[in-house]
């Protein structure tokens, strides 16, 4: 028996680095959840602003309608929802970080297997890396680099496109008009979809 008991060991702990890796994995997941539903509820404010239905907001968004009425009563006790101009030609930095971010996830899907800028748009996607002034200037010389790799295959305007964001993101505008009064995060997301629209011929 007493070879039984021994076959019963308390496994050994994990070593402090092993643990510091496997949760800094779960903290990013959490963090980028974290983010989205932040973001979510800035879009609610928008949505609320263009006078849609809760009905509306709450297929959109997946949210239960109880869920919806709470964000939208919150939104309203806000005060006026933000302004925001669809317009591709904005100059302010989140404007012109979302349209890159939009260029580059068409590349990446485009060319899954060879794009350079694929593990960034990822780890953006991931929570894993942020809009910060070092991480648009590694997107933008990736996205640089597959226009060049891939000139061939890809049309025009995305050449067209990372030229007049480029030009944007070295010549900052001191003021972003009206629109700029929606936050940083809403008007990248806005400005990645209509940029991804806009390539797809879609807009």
């Amino acid at each position: 028996m007493a070879g039984e008991e021994g076959a019963y060991r308390n496994p050994a702990t994990l070593t402090e680095e092993q643990a510091g890796r496997m949760l800094a994995d779960m903290n990013e997941v959490i963090r980028a959840g974290e983010e989205m539903r932040r973001l979510r509820a800035e879009m609610i404010k928008i949505f609320v602003g263009y006078g849609w239905t809760q009905e509306k907001i709450a297929r959109l968004t997946d949210m239960s309608q109880p869920a919806v009425s709470k964000q939208v009563t919150k939104c309203r006790a806000d005060g006026p929802p933000p302004s925001v101009e669809l317009s591709l030609d904005q100059c302010d930095a989140p404007w012109l970080e979302g349209r890159l971010w939009g260029l580059a996830e068409e590349i990446s899907e485009a060319f899954r297997d060879t794009a350079r800028c694929a593990r960034h748009v990822d780890a953006v996607a991931r929570g894993r890396k942020r809009f910060t002034p070092q991480s648009v200037d590694e997107l933008r010389r990736l996205v640089e680099e597959d226009l060049r790799l891939h000139r061939a295959e890809l049309p025009g305007g995305y050449r067209k496109a990372y030229d007049e964001i480029s030009r944007g993101l070295d010549v900052p505008s001191k003021t972003g008009g009206p629109a700029a009064t929606a936050p940083a995060s809403v008007r990248r997301a806005l400005a990645c979809r209509i940029q991804r629209d806009r390539l797809r011929g879609d807009a």
